[in-house]
Parts: structure tokens; sequence; C-alpha cells
């Protein structure tokens, strides 16, 4: 009898084990996908700080944190009006959502993640782990599509891995709060695998911070399946009805300081971009070191070089007018400054540059739709400080994004520009290697016109493509290539303060050094900011096809210490063309460009 009762007892505790696997959260559905997704944003709020402190080189211009936040909060922003538990319609606001805020390549990928997800997603108003996990494998397809060359160790690998493991261990019992589970394990299993595959991590001590991100809205999304109460550290924004307002500087001359008695002193700053004619000259053999020997008769500071048949020319003169003369009897003129020197030196004696942003802003009626003619081609550029602003804009940029290394621009800030350019074609410069993946967001989703990203990648090479580009070829591919082709000729470095001691390339970085960087690449490490700069003029002056080195000074430069670099640079790098620029860009002091 007794025997009898314990197997009885077995026998009931088994069918009770089993009764509460079935009561096991077998669907997820629009609001649950809310309330995570809400989770995982204030998650990875919480450690922005540290995603951003993950950054491969020891700068203080780590953003991807940042910018992983923006993206998904953009995302949570769109749901805010959203009452409904079907899973697609949620899961597609979400993503569209983050599609237009995205911020920074992660930002992108990671929308992309979550379009291809709520692809997955179409016609189903509830997915159990079988689903969940097919839609997921589309979201990891289409993050590695976006990319032009998927880089593995990043946050598509800790995406794919995470997502490969969990589909992997679903089974009949298996409901959505284990396939997270799994899911979340595995990506941190793969996250601390990444320094393995990238060397660049491993060399830097970190992990990659896509993956990070990734990780933490993940967990996020699990915290609050399981019922955990993520804290938010501030509430989330509302959905961006439109970009920021995009600004352009303008100089801060007091022409009245001068008045009837004034002498000229410091002459004209003369640039201009020629158009080379057929009927005039051999475009193919014009000679620049005729026209530079004739510019150091009538001025000085001069650079002079020719692009295929466009040239563009820069000197200091009491003469302009001759300039204008000479230049006309080969060709016709693109663009043409003459400003007076005078002027700009008294501004920068007022130390105009260190006014409000607020007080340096041109851009009148900047939340108009475009009106007027429509015309061929429009430029779009992404920079920041007071400086490149006012050169991009004389330049002929229709629009200037404000964004830059720590300030990336999202999707829409891309879109809202677009809408303010009656143009056929639009030619977009991000200026930044992690930019560029909004700017072709964008690009896919307008409609208006044909968009164009040229592939700059710093705020001065993207100076000399534009002043380099032939607006005036009625070809918009040939307009293209004589961006790109400009972007070609140039090499761009600049100089950064560290945060921390690294061991990169061979070279060794102490916390608080001055380092210089070409493109991804620490070449310099030193004490002193000036030695470091120069150090890093001599690398790329060094190729024996660059004669021109352009550096734009950050706003935290004086003129003392810029004019005390130009010196060092002429000894270190004799008959190299030096000209140096007010950028007022933050985070470098410098920025170089050679040509």
């Amino acid at each position: 009898m007794a025997k009898k009762e314990s197997t009885e007892k077995t026998k009931n505790k088994k069918e009770k084990k089993t009764k509460g696997k079935s009561k096991g959260l077998k669907y997820l559905g629009g609001m649950l996908l809310t309330k995570m997704a809400i989770g995982g944003a204030a998650l990875l709020r919480s450690h922005a700080e540290e995603v951003n402190n993950l950054n491969v080189f020891p700068v203080p211009d780590g953003d991807t944190g940042d910018n992983m936040r923006m993206t998904v909060e953009s995302g949570i922003a769109a749901l805010e009006n959203i009452d409904s538990d079907d899973l697609a319609e949620v899961m597609k606001v979400l993503s569209h959502g983050m599609l237009l805020g995205a911020r920074g390549n992660s930002g992108v990928i990671l929308s992309q993640f979550f379009a291809g997800t709520a692809k997955g997603f179409e016609g189903v108003d509830k997915a159990d782990p079988v689903a969940l996990g097919r839609a997921l494998e589309m979201g990891v397809k289409q993050a590695y599509t976006s990319v032009m060359t998927p880089t593995e160790g990043t946050i598509l690998t800790v995406a794919r891995e995470s997502v490969e493991y969990a589909v992997s261990r679903i089974t009949p019992e298996s409901d959505i709060r284990t396939f997270f589970a799994d899911l979340v394990k595995e990506m941190k299993a793969s996250l601390e695998r990444t320094p393995e595959i990238l060397t660049v991590l491993k060399e830097a001590d970190v992990v990659d911070s896509g993956g990070a991100g990734l990780l933490y809205i993940m967990d996020g999304f699990n915290r609050a399946l399981n019922g955990e109460d993520v804290e938010e550290a501030e509430a989330l924004p509302k959905a961006e009805s439109g970009a920021p307002k995009a600004t352009v500087s303008a100089p801060a001359f007091d022409v009245t300081s001068l008045g009837p008695d004034f002498e000229m002193t410091y002459g004209y700053c003369t640039e201009m971009l020629i158009q080379l004619q057929n009927s005039k000259t051999d475009p193919e053999f014009f000679d620049v070191d005729e026209l530079k020997s004739f510019l150091s008769k009538i001025g000085d500071s001069v650079v002079a070089f020719k692009t295929d048949s466009i040239v563009k020319l820069h000197v200091h003169t009491l003469t302009p007018e001759k300039v204008l003369a000479y230049c006309r009897e080969f060709g016709e003129f693109i663009t043409v400054k003459i400003e007076n020197m005078s002027l700009q030196h008294s501004a920068v004696v007022e130390e105009a540059k260190d006014l409000p942003a607020a007080d340096l802003t041109l851009a009148e009626n900047d939340d108009e739709a475009f009106s007027g003619e429509r015309k061929q081609y429009g430029v779009v550029a992404v920079c920041n400080g007071a400086g490149f602003k006012s050169i991009y804009k004389e330049l002929g940029t229709d629009r200037i994004v404000e964004g830059g290394q720590t300030q990336n621009p999202s999707t829409n800030d891309f879109l809202d520009a677009f809408k303010k350019i009656n143009a056929e074609h639009i030619f977009v410069l991000p200026n930044n290697g992690n930019i560029f993946m909004a700017a072709q967001q964008a690009a896919e989703l307008y409609e208006e016109a044909k968009v164009h990203v040229i592939p700059s990648k710093n705020v001065g090479a993207g100076y000399v493509s534009l002043a380099s580009a032939d607006l005036s070829n009625p070809d918009a591919d040939l307009v293209e290539k004589s961006f790109i082709s400009a972007l070609e000729n140039v090499a761009a470095g600049y100089v950064s303060p560290s945060i921390r001691d690294a061991d990169i390339n061979g070279v060794h970085v102490n916390n608080g050094d001055t380092i210089g960087i070409i493109g991804k690449e620490i070449v310099v490490s030193e004490k002193e900011k000036l030695v470091a700069a120069v150090k890093l003029a001599e690398h790329l002056m060094a190729d024996t096809d660059k004669f021109m080195l352009s550096v734009f000074c950050g706003k935290d430069t004086t003129i003392e210490e810029n004019d005390l670099l130009q010196a060092r640079i002429e000894d270190a790098c004799p008959g190299a063309e030096v000209y140096f620029i007010d950028g007022g860009q933050d985070i470098y002091p410098y920025i170089f460009v050679s040509e």
C-alpha cells in the first residue's frame, strides 16, 4: 500500500512538472515587446558611457554608446502613440523609428538588424520561439548586407553567433524566456571572444563597443521579459519631428572699425577655382609652377594645384585684380573669394571665434521647405566649428548638418537637410567614417532627388574634395567622380590628446600624451603637443607627391601657438606649402590635410 502511494506521488509530481512547463511563455506579443524594448533602452542608457569608453584609440571621441542609445530611443519614442498587441505592427513602428534615428555605424547596423527582424515578423501577430528565431536570423542577414565589407569581431559577429546559438537550442519545450536566456548567454560569450578575432581590439585591451551596446540592449530585453524593473537614468525623449537647425558661420567682421582714413595693411585673402578651357590653354599640360611663380611676385602664402582640368589657388595680395586678369587667360572662374585681411585681423583681435554658436549663424528660414526654381546640383556637408562652416558655405554648400566626432547626425537629420534643397542631384560629404552609413541610409530613403554620398572621412579632406569638384559639369556621374578623385589625392591626419595608456601598432601611448593619427593608424605619441604635431606633419609630407599641407586649427588653439607650429613645420618640411586655417573644430586641436 505504501509503495502504491509512493508511485502515485511520483506520478503527480511528474504531471505537475509537465503542467508547469506547459504554462511557460510560449508567445511574444506586441505589448510585451514594447515593455522589453523600453527595458533594453534603459539598460543601455545606464551603460552608455561605459560603451563609449571601449574606443580602440585612446582619444576622447568615443560615441558608440551614445549613438546606439539615441538610435534605440528613437524607436521607443515612435512607440509612444501605439497601443497594440500585434507583434508585426509594434516591431514595424519600432524599427522605423530606429531607422530614422540611427546614428553612427553601430546605430545604423542596429537599425538594420531590427528592420530585418521586422520583415521576419510580417503577418505575425505573436511569435513562438521558432518564429522569433527565424525573424532574428533575418535581422542578422540584413545587418550583414547593410555593410559593404562586413568585419568579424564586431557587433555583426555578436549578433550572428548569439542568434545561431539560441536557435540551435530550441526544443519542443522551449519558450520565449528560455530563448532569450540562451541568446543573452551566448551574446556575452561572443563579446568576450571579439578581441581574439580582431587584433586591434586585443592590442587596445577592449571588447567591441558595438557588440557591447547590443548586449546591453538585449540583456535589458531579457530582464524586462523576466519582470525585472530596469531603472532609467532619465525620461526617454519624444520622437524627433526634424533635425536640429543647420547653422552656417558668418564672418565676424566689423566693417565700421576701419573708417574712411583706413590704409590697407594686410592685403586680400584671394581664393578661386578655375575651370581651364581648351580654347585658352591645354588643360593637360597647364603649368602650375608658372602660375605659382606669377602669384609669388604679387603676394605671399601662395598655394596652387591642379586636379584634372580644375585649378585651385590661394594667395595673400594687395592686387587681387591682377590675379583675376591673369587667370582669365586660361579659363573661367567656378568660385572666387576675396576678403579684406585687415577685417579678418580685426575679428581675430576681438576673439570673435569665441562667440556662442547662436551668434554665428546665418541660416534663416531653416525650417522652411525648399522653394524656387529646381537646380541641377545641391551640396550637404557635415561639420562643426565656425571656421569650417564658413569655409563650406563659401564653397557652395547648401546645407550644413551640425556634427562630427561625438556628435553624429541621424538618418533623419540628413533627410531633413535633403528636403530643404530643391535639386535633382544632392552630393553629401559625411566627413567622418562613422557618419557615412547614416548618410547612405538617408540617401536610400530619399526619393525626391538622386543622392550621391561621397566617401569623405575627414572634414579637411572633404573641404579639398568640394573645392576640387567640377559642379559645372552637366554629367552628375562625372561630378561625383571629381569629388572622389580629389579625395584619392589627399592624405589626412589629426592631433588628439590621449585619455589612457595603450600599445597600438607598435606605438606606446601614455595617458596624457598627444598622439598623431593618419587614417586608422597611430603614427606618433609625444608628451608635447607641438612636437607630436610636427612629427605628424612629417609623416604626411614624406610622400614626395605631396607639396601642400593645410592645417585646420581647433577652437582651443591660440594664435601664438599656431604661429609657432607653422614655423616649426616649415623648418621640418622645407619646400612644403603650409597654410593655416581657422577650423574652430572640437576635440582635435589640429586637423592636417596633405595634397
